[in-house]
């Protein structure tokens, strides 16, 4: 099984404005804001999304390459965990499509 990650739900609030994601962490009293890449993690996550599915959305929007991918990934993720932002269960099938925020492209 894979691990698929998920937005506490129950501990932030957001939106997306511009292509960025501003978010309010209720229980840490934390404003965030997160760029567009971020943005783009963000909504997947928000939909809950496996590391691997996380990393081929940035070398698919970015042409990133995927070493360059997963570090981005990971740091992410491991921000998000730092926060308690993020919570985890493994799920036999991934979702369909993720809703991504706008592109100006």
């Amino acid at each position: 099984m894979t691990e698929r990650l998920r937005l506490a739900s129950d501990r932030v609030h957001w939106a997306a404005i511009d292509e960025k994601v501003i978010a309010l962490d209720f229980q840490n009293s934390l404003y965030l804001r997160v760029n567009r890449s971020g943005g783009l993690l963000w909504a997947a996550l928000s939909q809950g999304a496996t590391r691997e599915e996380l990393m081929q959305a940035l070398v698919s929007e970015y042409s990133l390459d995927e070493a360059a991918a997963g570090s981005d990934v990971d740091a992410f993720i491991a921000a998000l965990r730092a926060q308690g932002l993020i919570v985890s269960g493994d799920v036999a099938a991934a979702p369909k499509d993720v809703d991504r925020p706008p592109s100006n492209r």
